[in-house]
């Protein structure tokens, strides 16, 4: 079903790539004053030839009439009248929408008047119009408009001509009196860069709150929103299983009183409908949205405190929801000056980037000994090989499926045969393998559409806790697939049209012959690219990865058709289909519930629920592999495996490496550390220290360490010894490597233990910090983020610091703070991250000998 999604995803965009060239309206806006205090603002669509723009009457079921929407400015402007219209039009049937409509062609001319009440005045909103020729139409487009309007001084017309580019001081809509606060902003900056940009930080939601007092006690509070173009804020009616909706809540206060039962929401442009990214009906706010109440007080000064959540997106990608916490003073002594309130910003709780994240004697230009290796900024080329591979290898498996080893020498005899020429039959076999490679390739094209909007999306994938349990679910929904309960297949209408379009012939038609194969092998292939696709986008490489995968995978499948073609006499030993095919799927099938444990094994250690500690993760992978050791030796059987047939030799014998592999886990239960390490499987299980038994500590190999810097730190002064920052995490692969390959090494170990102060920091750490360490945080590039967590904190910490996200990473610095030698990342050369170590530890005693 995944694949079905993305097929459909690729036609759309198709389909979009294609709207996008057609543009057969264009709008121009200009106004002219008419006397009186009042304009009159054009705005004039200039149609191609055979398309029309429809009228703003328009009945319900047909096309999107057009419509004008304008900010509301009550102290600067009001609209006189409705918007009129005028034009060259067609009035009646109308074969695209089968009713009868207005519609215009050529050029319409649309016309607003309004009246201003200073001076100057800018007028902005947005138009909406849908247009269409005999055939077709095209999707209903939002122009915005920006009118700027100035009375002259004597009696005349003026026209200031203006285009229609959006600008970035969008106006809150404010029907408040001019007796408020001003309004005071809440720290969240407004002003989203695009994606794309130099940083690509995403901002686009600006809050600001204000009160305005009624009478002595009595105050209208408003909460309000500016959003950037193209943005939208959801409101707070959400049904479950959608976005995050937008929440107000108010610390318990009894001198305060609230008149009504709850705020009332509002916004200029209210957007209602089907929502395409949570496929749902949904109420959203663009441009602005306010929420206004009114409050009592008993007359004393009074502040108003509580939290406000709420989640953005924009038409194709979302940000993470936000939340703010506020601290508002209302001013409750009746005088004029004092009317309004003024936001109350905690000093201790914004941090800034001179604050205590940031460690100035931390210079990563001039650390005190420059020795070592400067840590790599990404081992993404590594990755990009090994996940390559990875594909590789799963596509030769995928060779072996009753789905397609069959349909090698069918296919290969079918162009060979086929052809007068023994040259053409190559070529054309050669090609098919090349489409096979192709279409898995296009096939994660969709993911770097959503990588590039937002780059976390992919990576964040392996810490979070929602993502990692749907993995084990749809794994263990494979393996129950493989296992031959029932299969998971494409709809067959789409398989049966790809086949029918293979008949064209020419390339078209080896391309359609290449595409139904990778179709009807959907059952087989499926859980082996779902085991791909969720082992790339839990890697740093994300989509690159992902396509990395994928080609691997496709060109794996390929190869054989090209190879045979050209050696046809090599298809006489290949091995006849039969039931041994069937045990191929069934033994991916134990794989897919092994690896289905290890994705519940990651949402357990970030959220530390203590489900899946070490023991019991090698417990299940034992039971798992005694299951297929069985299955292999003929003690079990699934619905497809044939009665009574004889186990060969090579079964028995890949049974037997099965068994071996389930013994060199058993000591995985035990609980020594020396037992229970199982070098080669570093990374899969739990951390050694995550375990069922009491430890002399919860660090890794028992070491004594600090998982808060502060407290690490002073107790580095107190024993005055160099500190090992371990940026690391719950659900790091190399970082377990680390700990059990590199760290259990007997020279590496006594370092550790005896010359450093070890600060393990986890960047992935799922737990909320105190109340009074949650703080927002504006970052060195200008973000500003919330740090709710302790994984928010250590890894703002890292970026800040050390200019650097991945993991793991290593910096070794003095009790005062200086870098001692240059930080390094995974380094599972045990000699060279000893002489990291060594390097440091003689930064620091030669510190200590100059003093």
């Amino acid at each position: 079903m995944r694949f079905s999604t993305l097929l459909i995803l690729l036609l759309f965009l198709a389909g979009q790539s294609n709207a996008q060239i057609l543009e057969p309206v264009e709008w121009s806006f200009d106004s002219e004053y008419v006397g009186n205090d009042e304009f009159d603002l054009i705005s004039t669509a200039t149609i191609d030839k055979g398309w029309y723009v429809y009228s703003q009457d328009v009945s319900d079921d047909g096309p999107v009439p057009t419509t004008f929407t304008f900010e509301p400015k009550a102290s600067r402007y009001e609209l006189v009248g409705r918007t009129k219209e005028d034009g060259k039009f067609i009035e009646g049937y109308d074969k695209v929408f089968e009713m009868n409509v207005k519609k215009f062609k050529e050029k319409v001319v649309f016309t607003q008047r309004v009246k201003v009440k200073k001076p100057r005045a800018t007028v902005k909103g947005f138009l909406e119009f849908m247009t269409c020729d005999d055939e077709k139409c095209l999707p209903p487009e939002e122009v915005e408009f920006k009118f700027k309007l100035t009375k002259p001084k004597g009696d005349g017309s003026v026209a200031d001509e203006d285009d229609h580019a959006s600008d970035s001081d969008n106006a809150i809509a404010d029907n408040s009196t001019d007796n408020d606060s001003g309004g005071i902003d809440l720290g969240l900056g407004g002003g989203g860069l695009a994606a794309g940009g130099n940083d690509g930080i995403l901002d686009p939601v600006s809050w600001k709150i204000k009160s305005v007092k009624k009478s002595d006690g009595v105050y209208d509070i408003f909460f309000d929103a500016t959003i950037d173009d193209g943005w939208y804020v959801y409101s707070r009616d959400i049904e479950d299983g959608g976005p995050v909706p937008t929440s107000i809540e108010f610390e318990a206060n009894e001198d305060l009183v609230f008149v009504g039962k709850e705020l009332k929401e509002s916004g200029s442009k209210m957007v209602e409908g089907q929502d395409k990214i949570f496929d749902m009906y949904l109420k959203k706010y663009a441009k602005d949205l306010r929420y206004a109440g009114t409050v009592k007080t008993d007359g004393k000064d009074q502040q108003l405190k509580g939290t406000l959540e709420f989640m953005t997106c924009d038409a194709g990608r979302c940000l993470p929801p936000e939340l703010i916490d506020f601290e508002f003073q209302l001013s409750g002594d009746g005088s004029e000056e004092d009317l309004g309130g003024e936001l109350l910003i905690d000093n201790d709780n914004i941090v800034t980037t001179s604050g205590e994240l940031v460690k100035p004697n931390i210079d990563l230009d001039n650390p005190v000994n420059d020795c070592g290796e400067e840590a790599e900024e990404s081992t993404s080329e590594k990755g990009i090989f090994n996940i390559f591979f990875l594909g590789f290898l799963g596509g030769l498996v995928a060779l072996l499926t009753p789905c397609v080893f069959p349909m090698i020498p069918l296919t290969v005899s079918f162009f060979t045969k086929s052809n007068k020429s023994r040259t053409k039959g190559i070529m054309n076999a050669v090609t098919y393998g090349l489409f096979i490679f192709l279409i898995y390739v296009i096939l994660s094209i969709p993911f770097h559409f959503l990588d590039s909007l937002n780059p976390e999306i992919l990576n964040d994938i392996s810490t979070n806790v929602y993502l990692n349990v749907a993995f084990f679910v749809i794994f263990v929904v494979f393996a129950i697939s493989f296992f031959g309960y029932f299969e998971i297949t494409l709809p067959s209408s789409i398989a049966n049209r790809a086949d029918s379009a293979s008949n064209i012939g020419g390339l078209i038609g080896i391309f359609f012959m290449a595409l139904t194969l990778a179709l009807v092998s959907f059952s087989c292939t499926g859980p082996i690219l779902g085991s791909l696709l969720a082992g790339a986008m839990s890697s740093d490489g994300g989509a690159m990865q992902l396509t990395a995968g994928m080609g691997g995978f496709g060109l794996a499948l390929g190869i054989p058709f090209a190879i045979f073609a050209l050696f046809p006499n090599m298809l006489q030993a290949l091995p006849k289909s039969g039931g041994w095919l069937n045990t191929v799927k069934v033994v991916l099938g134990f794989v897919e519930l092994a690896l289905a444990v290890k994705f519940l094994s990651n949402a357990d250690l970030v959220k530390e629920w203590g489900i899946l500690k070490r023991e019991v993760f090698f417990a299940l992978w034992i039971i798992i592999g005694l299951g297929l050791a069985a299955y292999l030796f003929g003690l079990i059987r699934f619905p497809h495996d044939s009665k009574g047939a004889k186990i060969g030799l090579p079964r028995i014998g890949f049974g037997a490496l099965v068994l071996a592999f389930v013994i060199y886990l058993l000591p995985g239960l035990s609980k020594n550390n020396d037992y229970a390490n199982r070098s080669l499987l570093s990374g899969f299980p739990p951390p050694l220290f995550y375990s069922i038994y009491d430890k002399k500590s919860n660090c890794p190999l028992d070491l004594e360490c600090y998982k808060d810097y502060d407290q690490g730190m002073a107790y580095a002064k107190s024993v005055n010894k160099p500190v090992l920052l371990d940026f690391t995490g719950w659900a790091c692969v190399n970082c377990r490597k680390m700990e059990e390959n590199v760290w259990v090494k007997p020279e590496i170990f006594k370092k550790l233990n005896e010359d450093f102060v070890l600060i393990s920091l986890y960047v992935d750490d799922k737990k909320d910090l105190p109340k009074e360490e949650q703080t927002l945080y504006k970052t060195s590039y200008g973000q500003t983020k919330k740090i709710k967590r302790k994984g928010d904190k250590w890894a703002t910490f890292q970026t800040e610091n050390f200019k650097n996200n991945s993991q793991p990473y290593y910096a070794i610095i003095s009790p005062d703070e200086k870098l001692l030698n240059r930080p390094v990342g995974y380094k599972p050369n045990v000699k060279e991250y000893s002489d990291f170590l060594e390097c440091g530890l003689n930064a620091f005693k030669g510190m200590a000998a100059s003093f």
